[in-house]
């Protein structure tokens, strides 16, 4: 099934030219969100990996982390813990453990907050995530649970596009090659 899913997620993959002024393509991945298999699949196909090492919770960063953290939440029967973007207007209340990233694959520095009362020791952390270019929030996340005293037990994205290195360092799995995705 993996191997369907895969190829099923780049066909409904889209490249996007965002207008006049932009250096850059954007990718649009809203045809994931709209196909029920596919969604159905998502969260089961992200976790399959990392059962063995018992997560007792998904971190996921804000944006698309907000949608695809609970779908792998839910695959592992455990709970979803968003990590909320500094000046994105939905700053969480109470007490925050922050880390602030390395400049990402666009130069931009992004802050991570996680609720403290979320995070704690002996939590065991599955960070899930829809594309890892650079690693540079993963490692955020991590920062974090360290502080918390959790242990990040792996990373499973959709789309991967970091160097073998960062992969190592950041355990990443994915389902889609970025290479297969064009550009």
């Amino acid at each position: 099934m993996p191997a369907e899913l895969s190829e099923r997620l780049v066909e409904l993959f889209r490249w996007v030219d965002p207008g006049p002024g932009s250096s850059h393509l954007v990718s649009d991945v809203s045809g994931w969100w709209r196909d029920p298999s596919v969604l159905a699949e998502l969260g089961p196909a992200l976790v399959a990996p990392f059962r063995a090492a018992r997560p007792t919770v998904v971190v996921s960063p804000a944006v698309t982390g907000l949608l695809l953290g609970p779908l792998a939440a839910t695959a592992l029967g455990v709970g979803f813990v968003p990590a909320y973007k500094a000046g994105d207007g939905r700053l969480p209340a109470g007490p925050v453990s922050w880390a602030q990233s390395a400049p990402d694959f666009r130069g931009r520095r992004v802050e991570l907050g996680i609720r403290d009362r979320h995070l704690g020791p002996g939590d065991r952390v599955l960070v899930v995530d829809d594309w890892v270019a650079t690693g540079a929030q993963l490692r955020a996340i991590h920062a974090i649970c360290a502080a918390r005293g959790a242990e990040p037990v792996g990373t499973a994205t959709v789309v991967f596009d970091c160097p073998p290195e960062v992969a190592d360092e950041l355990r990443v799995r994915g389902l889609v090659d970025a290479a297969r995705l064009g550009a």
